[in-house]
C-alpha cells in the first residue's frame, strides 16, 4: 500500500511539472493566519500571559519576477487576534514580505526573506491602543509553495524581530499593562497571478 501512495505521488508531481508556474507578472492573493501575539504583561512585575492562537486573515497584491529563482515582493493588510484569559488584543497592519524562492521539484518551490510590518490598529478589550513602541517592525518569513500556472497555493511561517510592545493603562485603571505586538503565526494563502 506504501509503494502504490509513493508512485501515486510520483505520477502526480511528475504530471503536474509541466503545469507548474512559468511567468513573471503580479497577481492578487488572501487567506488564513493561525496567529498569536507575544506575552501580556497586567502590571510591572506581573507573571506573563500566554496568548491562546486564534484565526486571522490576510489579501493583498504580489508580484513575480524570474521563474526557476525568483524575487516576489508583496503587500498585504493583515488582521490578527489573540486571546488572554477573557481578554482579546486584535490587530491591523500592513505587511510588504520581500521574498526570494526556489523552485526545486516541478510546481514546489521553498522561499524566504524579510517581511516589514507597518502597524495600523490596535485594540486591547474594546480600548484602542495609541501607544505602540514602534508602528514599523521587521520579521522573517520563510514557506513552501506549490503553483499549478496562474494560481498558486503557500504555507509560511513568519515571526517578528524587533522587540515591539504596545503599553497602556491596565483594566484597573492602575498601573501600566504591556502586550509584544511581535506575531508568531503560520499562513496559508492562496494565489492568482493576472
Amino acid at each position: 500500500m506504501k509503494n502504490l501512495f509513493f508512485m501515486l505521488l510520483a505520477f502526480f508531481f511528475i504530471s503536474t511539472s509541466s503545469f507548474a508556474q512559468q511567468s513573471t507578472g503580479f497577481g492578487i492573493k488572501a487567506g488564513l493566519n493561525y496567529n498569536a501575539n507575544g506575552d501580556y504583561f497586567e502590571s510591572i512585575g506581573a507573571n506573563a500571559k500566554n496568548p491562546d492562537r486564534n484565526v486571522g486573515y490576510h489579501f493583498g497584491f504580489f508580484g513575480k519576477i524570474g521563474n526557476e529563482i525568483y524575487f516576489k515582493p508583496e503587500l498585504m493588510y493583515t488582521s490578527t487576534k489573540s486571546d488572554y484569559d477573557n481578554d482579546s488584543f486584535k490587530m491591523q497592519k500592513l505587511d510588504a514580505p520581500l521574498l526570494v524562492g526556489v523552485k526545486v521539484l516541478g510546481p514546489i518551490s521553498v522561499f524566504g526573506g524579510p517581511a516589514f510590518q507597518y502597524i495600523l490598529d490596535t485594540e486591547f478589550d474594546g480600548i484602542n491602543i495609541n501607544d505602540v513602541k514602534n508602528d514599523f517592525t521587521v520579521g522573517l518569513n520563510f514557506g513552501i509553495g506549490l503553483n499549478f500556472n496562474k494560481v498558486g497555493i503557500d504555507l509560511r511561517y513568519e515571526r517578528g524581530f524587533s522587540d515591539n510592545e504596545a503599553t497602556f493603562l491596565g483594566n484597573n485603571g492602575i498601573g501600566v499593562s504591556r502586550i509584544d505586538t511581535r506575531p508568531n503565526q503560520l499562513i496559508l494563502s492562496l494565489s492568482l497571478l493576472l
